[in-house]
């Protein structure tokens, strides 16, 4: 009789143990029904094992990957930077609050992936990729006219009126930039990464704006006190409006000969 109880503690102990090393995996129940889950293997297929072949951006938040799905459906799959390290429920919670929120010019997320240390967020693809590549970068294969440019600026002012003044709760999305401006096959703007600051400590968030080299489009209260407000958002998009229109890059400081933002720049020209 010991002996039988014995070994079924042993098979016990062993059986915790193997759960105890499996990767963390979406809570059943932890997400509402519009929330996709994906699992693992089936992203790292979409991505080609996430390729580099496959990067089409890397941000402050994470690695970017164009993915295909098994039906042929194309998606964006971000794998978030290890400095999110929410608890799993705790994320699922943030995830499926921003999965709700639709709009016409926001990015939608369709689902995500957990999957031990791995926090993955799948959004629907966009086929122009964001305004820094196609008005800023290097590489510029778009040509936009100034019609094109008036309706840039309009839905990205749309989407970003949704978020500060329909949405409840309001939220601040607090890295409005080119790179987080996506345009779809009708060269239509969505925003993205609207919510995800929330999984961020405040500093990291901080630094990676700063790392990324897009300090021209922090409004000054925020530089120098620290607070990121509607407000500061409102002074990003006029930022923006004004590398739309100007066709050059707020990280550019080389105007004129010497180091100026590009709002002194525009403001002395």
């Amino acid at each position: 009789m010991g002996c039988s109880c014995f070994g079924a503690s042993t098979v016990r102990q062993k059986r915790s143990d193997r759960q105890a090393h499996q990767p963390k995996q979406v809570e059943e129940g932890a997400l509402s029904a519009k929330t996709k889950s994906f699992s693992y293997n089936e992203l790292r297929a979409a991505t080609n094992n996430f390729h580099r072949s496959n990067k089409i951006g890397r941000g402050g938040f994470g690695t970017v990957y164009k993915g295909i799905l098994g039906n042929g459906t194309e998606v964006a799959v971000k794998t978030l930077s290890a400095e999110s390290k929410q608890g799993v429920r705790e994320f699922l919670t943030e995830i499926d609050t921003i999965s709700n929120v639709k709009h016409p010019n926001l990015v939608e997320l369709l689902g995500c992936c957990v999957h031990g240390p791995n926090q993955i967020l799948v959004y629907e693809y966009l086929e122009n990729n964001s305004i820094d590549r196609a008005l800023l970068g290097s590489k510029r294969s778009i040509k936009l006219d100034w019609k094109q440019r008036s309706v840039i600026c309009m839905g990205t002012a749309r989407g970003l009126a949704y978020l500060h003044e329909e949405l409840v709760p309001h939220i601040v999305h607090r890295d409005i930039k080119a790179s987080n401006i996506l345009l779809d096959k009708d060269f239509q703007p969505k925003i993205g990464d609207f919510g995800l600051a929330k999984l961020f400590p405040d500093d990291i968030t901080h630094i990676s704006t700063r790392i990324a080299g897009t300090t021209g489009y922090l409004a000054p209260e925020y530089v120098l006190g620290g607070q990121l407000t509607m407000k500061a958002d409102v002074y990003s998009f006029g930022v923006l409006t004004l590398e739309i229109v100007s066709g050059k890059s707020s990280a550019n400081t080389n105007y004129g000969g010497g180091q100026k933002l590009l709002v002194e720049w525009w403001v002395a020209s």
